[in-house]
């Protein structure tokens, strides 16, 4: 993380009550809650906490997995940390600008990584491309 890292009570300032529950206690949103899982259009996701690129639109696929899906990240913008909550052990992604929790990744997804980025809608935010 390259900015001096927020404290609990100016992240509760910036983000939304669901982004801090997501970002910073590393919860999940509902199933096809649809705040991304629908966008089609051309553009960049960014991390809802900080702007960090995240995600290409043209990685985005549907996962039918109920959460937005990608089959390649900006590597260089994230973390990838071992998550054993919940009796079973997942690798989490995390925001590597702001350290926002962001979701899961899971070896199930398609060509031509076989990865799925399984990414809570709230902690992301859409860049449209500009045509």
């Amino acid at each position: 993380m390259k900015n001096q890292p927020k404290t609990d009570e100016e992240w509760k300032k910036v983000l939304t009550k669901d982004q801090y529950y997501i970002l910073r206690q590393k919860g999940t949103e509902p199933r096809f809650s649809e705040k991304h899982l629908k966008t089609k259009e051309k553009g960049t996701y960014i991390c809802a906490g900080c702007g960090t690129r995240l995600f290409d639109s043209e990685t985005k696929y549907n996962s039918g997995c109920g959460w937005p899906s990608f089959h390649t990240a900006k590597e260089e913008h994230i973390i990838k940390a071992e998550d054993s909550s919940h009796g079973m052990t997942r690798t989490e992604v995390l925001c590597k600008e702001c350290g926002g929790h962001l979701g899961h990744l899971f070896n199930d997804g398609p060509e031509p990584t076989g990865l799925r980025y399984c990414i809570n809608s709230v902690a992301l935010d859409f860049r449209k491309k500009d045509d």
